[in-house]
Order: C-alpha cells, then sequence, then structure tokens
C-alpha cells in the first residue's frame, strides 16, 4: 500500500460514515422481510383485519378543526400530552406534544394524531372480532357513551360503555400515565345462555407518508416491531408492494418517525398475528391467534397498551424496563453500532446538562474521542509523515523506472525497508475508528435531545442545517435561494478543514487522482449542506483537531507542509 492508498483509506472512511446503510442494512432489512413472509402464514383460526376503506377520502377529507367538532369526544390531558377521544369509533384520534413546537420560535405545538376523515388522518383503534362477523361488536362508527368522569388525566381514568341490544355489553377502562402510555382494559360482559368466543386486537392507521419523510438509509422510518425477541424494520414502499403477516407470542407493533412513535402492545405471553399493509392508506394491526370465551352471566377482559410517544431516551428505556417490553428501547434507531451509539448519547447527554449547550457538548465528545485515539492516531500520522518526506524520491524512482513495473515495485519495497517504512501502518489505525466515528454520527442524526437546540451565533437549531447561504453572502444581499444553493458557513469551515487535512497527506502521484481528491472536499461541502448543523459542527471540530494533531508530528518529523 502506497501513500495514494493511505487517502484513498481517509477518503473512503468518510464515504462509509456517510453512506454505510444504504450498502449495508437495506439488503439486512430485505432478506429479513422475504424470510417472515414466508414463515408469516398463521395455522390460527383468528382472521385478518380489514375493515372498509374508503378509496377516495383524500378527495373527501375536511379540515382537523371540522373533524374533531363534529363527533362528542372525551379530553386528554397530562403534562405532557394534550388531545382527545373521539366516542365515535373510541379511537385515538387527536394529540399534541405539549413540550414539542411544530418550528423553532413558534407557539404551535407538534400535532402528531389526527381524524380519520383529515387529509393527515393517524390514528388507533382497539376493538373485538368474530369469525364471520356473525356476533354484532363495536366498529370505527359506533357510538360509545362515558360512564363517569369525562376528562382523561394522569389521576383519573375514563370508563366507555356500548351495548349490542344481544346481551352483550363492551366497555374500556382507559388509563394514562404521567407521559405517553395508555392502558386499555376492554371487557365484555355476557348477558346471554351462550358460550360467547371473540378476537382482541388493535390498529394504527395513517392515510399518508409523512411529508418529512428523511428517506437517509441511516434512519429507518415506517413499520416497526419486535416479534419473539426480534426486530422488524420495514418501510413505507415494502409495505406498498405487499402485505407483511408475522405470528409470534411475545413484542410489540407500531409506526415510527424520526422523533416520534406509535405502538401497541398485544397481552404477554399469547399467540397473536400482526400484519403491515397498504391499501390506499397504511395499517399496522395485530389479532389473537386464540379467542377470549366469554361464559354466560360472566365478564371477560382483554389488555392492550398503546404508546404515542417522543422518542425521549429515558422514557422509552424506562417503559422498556418498568411494562417488561423486549427490545422496546429499539424504538430508537440506534443502529447497527448500537453498543457504541448508545453509550455515546450518555455521554453527550451528560456533557449537554453540565455545560448547558448542546454545541458545546458535541465538542467536548469530539474532544474526548480525539484523546481517546490519540495514540493510535499518533501512529498513523508518523506513518504519513515518513510516507510524505519519501515523496519526492518515491517520484524520482517512478520516472527512472516508468517502463518497467517490477523494478520499480522492487526500488520503492528496498526504500520502505531502509527507512523502515509499512505503507499499510497508517490505514489500519483509521479503519479501527470508524465504528466509532460512524457511531457519533448516527447518534446525533437520531437524537431528539439536539432537535431545537442552538448552538451560538446564527446556529438557533442544531436539528437543521445552517441557515445561511454563501449565494447572497450570508445575508448581506437581501435574497432568499432556493434549497439546493443553501450552502452555510459551517459546511464551508468543514470544506476549508478538510482541504487544508489533505494538504498535510502524501499526495497521489497520479494527476487524475490528485485531481479527483482535490475536489473532495467541496463535494462534501456540497453533500453535507443540508445535514443537520450539529453533525457539520462535528467533523468541523472533528478535523480541527486532526490537522493539529498532525500538523505536530509533522513539524517533529520535519516534514515540509505545503
Amino acid at each position: 500500500m502506497d501513500n495514494k492508498n493511505v487517502f484513498v483509506a481517509i477518503a473512503l472512511s468518510m464515504s462509509v460514515l456517510l453512506f454505510w446503510g444504504a450498502f449495508f442494512e437495506t439488503p439486512r432489512q430485505n432478506q429479513d422481510t422475504t424470510q417472515q413472509i414466508k414463515k408469516g402464514v398463521t395455522q390460527n383460526s383468528s382472521e385478518d383485519i380489514t375493515p372498509d376503506i374508503n378509496e377516495n377520502f383524500l378527495n373527501k377529507a375536511i379540515t382537523r378543526k371540522d373533524a374533531l367538532a363534529q363527533v362528542n369526544r372525551v379530553n386528554i390531558d397530562n403534562e405532557n400530552i394534550t388531545g382527545s377521544i373521539s366516542l365515535k369509533g373510541a379511537i385515538f384520534d387527536d394529540l399534541s406534544f405539549k413540550k414539542y413546537q411544530k418550528k423553532l420560535g413558534s407557539e404551535e405545538k407538534v400535532i402528531f394524531l389526527n381524524p380519520k376523515d383529515t387529509i393527515d388522518g393517524y390514528f388507533i383503534e382497539t376493538g373485538w372480532t368474530s369469525i364471520g362477523n356473525k356476533i354484532k361488536v363495536p366498529t370505527i362508527d359506533t357510538e360509545w357513551k362515558v360512564k363517569g368522569n369525562r376528562i382523561l388525566t394522569d389521576k383519573q381514568p375514563i370508563i366507555l360503555e356500548w351495548n349490542n341490544d344481544q346481551g352483550l355489553v363492551f366497555q374500556k377502562k382507559i388509563e394514562l400515565d404521567e407521559k405517553y402510555l395508555f392502558k386499555i382494559n376492554q371487557s365484555i360482559i355476557n348477558k346471554t345462555n351462550e358460550i360467547v368466543e371473540l378476537f382482541p386486537y388493535a390498529q394504527i392507521t395513517r392515510n399518508k407518508k409523512p411529508d418529512d419523510v428523511q428517506g437517509f438509509y441511516i434512519l429507518h422510518e415506517g413499520f416497526i416491531g419486535v416479534f419473539d425477541g426480534e426486530l422488524k424494520e420495514d418501510s413505507y414502499s415494502e409495505i406498498e408492494d405487499r402485505k407483511i403477516s408475522r405470528n409470534a407470542a411475545n413484542g410489540w407493533l407500531g409506526i415510527t418517525d424520526k422523533y416520534w412513535i406509535t405502538a401497541i402492545v398485544p397481552p404477554k405471553d399469547q399467540n397473536f398475528k400482526s400484519t403491515f399493509l397498504y391499501k390506499d392508506i397504511y395499517k399496522a394491526n395485530y389479532i389473537l391467534n386464540s379467542p377470549v370465551k366469554i361464559n354466560p352471566s360472566t365478564t371477560s377482559d382483554n389488555e392492550v397498551r398503546l404508546f404515542v410517544a417522543a422518542k425521549e431516551v429515558d422514557t422509552v428505556d424506562g417503559y422498556a424496563k418498568s411494562e417488561e417490553i423486549e427490545k422496546f428501547d429499539l424504538t430508537i434507531d440506534w443502529g447497527w453500532f448500537y453498543f457504541f451509539t448508545k453509550p455515546l448519547f450518555f455521554v453527550i447527554d451528560y456533557l449537554f446538562k453540565l455545560s448547558g449547550n448542546f454545541g458545546i457538548a458535541i465538542v467536548l465528545i469530539t474532544l474526548a474521542i480525539r484523546i481517546i485515539f490519540f495514540p493510535l492516531a499518533n501512529y498513523s500520522f508518523r506513518s504519513m509523515a515518513k510516507m510524505k518526506a519519501l515523496q519526492p524520491e518515491m517520484i524520482r524512482l517512478k520516472e527512472l523506472h516508468k517502463d518497467d513495473k517490477v523494478k520499480l515495485q522492487q526500488e520503492m519495497m528496498a526504500l520502505y525497508r531502509k527507512e523502515k517504512i509499512n505503507p499499510a501502518s497508517g490505514c489500519l489505525p483509521i479503519l479501527i475508528q470508524i465504528p466509532f466515528f460512524f457511531a457519533i454520527y448516527k447518534m446525533l442524526f437520531i437524537s431528539l435531545e439536539m432537535r431545537h437546540q442552538p448552538f451560538f451565533g446564527w446556529i438557533q437549531d442544531l436539528s437543521a442545517k445552517d441557515p445561511t447561504t454563501i449565494f447572497n453572502l450570508f445575508g448581506l444581499i437581501p435574497w432568499s435561494p432556493p434549497g439546493f444553493l443553501i450552502i452555510g458557513i459551517w459546511p464551508i469551515l468543514m470544506g476549508l478543514t478538510m482541504y487544508a487535512q489533505q494538504k498535510l497527506n502524501p499526495a497521489p502521484a497520479d494527476p487524475i487522482q490528485a485531481k479527483i481528491f482535490a475536489f473532495f472536499p467541496l463535494f462534501l461541502t456540497i453533500i453535507l449542506a443540508p445535514f443537520p448543523s450539529g453533525l457539520v459542527v462535528y467533523w468541523t471540530v472533528n478535523n480541527v483537531l486532526t490537522i493539529a494533531q498532525q500538523w505536530v508530528i509533522m513539524r517533529k518529523t520535519k516534514v515540509k507542509t505545503n
């Protein structure tokens, strides 16, 4: 491995950090999906949940305000969420997060769930079904009555009731904790003289794919679930292509966004069939494979847990532990390097609480990682410094033996032995660091805790791209260029530091390669410009620390730095 290959390794390591998911995560997901489709055929008596779907809902959609006003409701309120439950169908279709604004500086809260008759309809229903629909059960259009309290809080539950006028009384006792967990105890009072068998189910429905789906392979958005301990992630496009069913005895399922999630948890140790499907609208549901039997003059019940949550790490981890839900922490997409990425979050969260500024926390964790890898980086940089010192002699040998490749290789190896240089020694330390650099990159990309956090100056939201742009001289010219021309100060600083770092490394002897690598900092500047500014700050600070370390080593080895 010669000098140019060392630089190739650096360039490739950057590319791996940016595009790892595109090459590794997607094939894994597709393979898993195929396997599950083959074995996902149920052998039990429960049926698919396929209520009527209004294929023309987009043409008939009404405003959210009108949709909320046209049905009777019970209110939802605690410290974290506010909203209401529709008494028509007893569906959860109105929920907002109190602590999160839709836009920075706005008073408008993040609205998550929406009524089914709106374009952005997003709601959750629970209920019962029977084989062949022989028993009259509540549907999405059933009008429920409230018994007693009409406001659901973390201190008082509500009870809904519906009588089918055929001897069955259906009740729902709904409880809410202080954060994002709903517990629904569904009970049936059998006043008939016959045994009744019904299958409990729960279903999440989303009318359309969110407009702000990232589309990055590094982040999963769409259908998610854990089935008997195995995580499954299916994109919206995969579900549009085919229905996916799975059987399990334990687990959970839902639909996830970058920062928010809806999830439903079937009763523990009861076999269920889960289905992800699309038919003009998206659905994620489960139904128990065995019916609940209600004997005459008795009551039987079934519990469903619903999460409509902001993906706060402490909250999600707390639910995974207190509710004993296996791998529920994977609602946050920690990725392949889970054992690096998640601990790094706890470190940066501590630094954030210590410093009071998430941007400073990014700088501090970058510095800490550079210190950890200081010996490895030193070893790599010394090797590159020696290689750069030999650059004139290597060029001379290439000119001298340009027509004899074998002789050139012999002379190069002799030169390496004489100077006690291993050409590969500069690459290995860099490759070892790649998982850690990717982990911090991933952690910052998915972190809800970084959302709407300011840094200094013009960076008021580290989760958004740098709002300045060189094309209006960073605001001096009163013109707002199109989005693809937003190349801000921090991305430019990142590109300049990458260029400076490039100049410290041995240049490729091949003129074409030299031109390609000279273009690489500009390429990454354009690519990273729309990324969250917190990521760009991380790359820039990391580059500066790398340059400082490399420059000191080159001075000690007396290498000319151009």
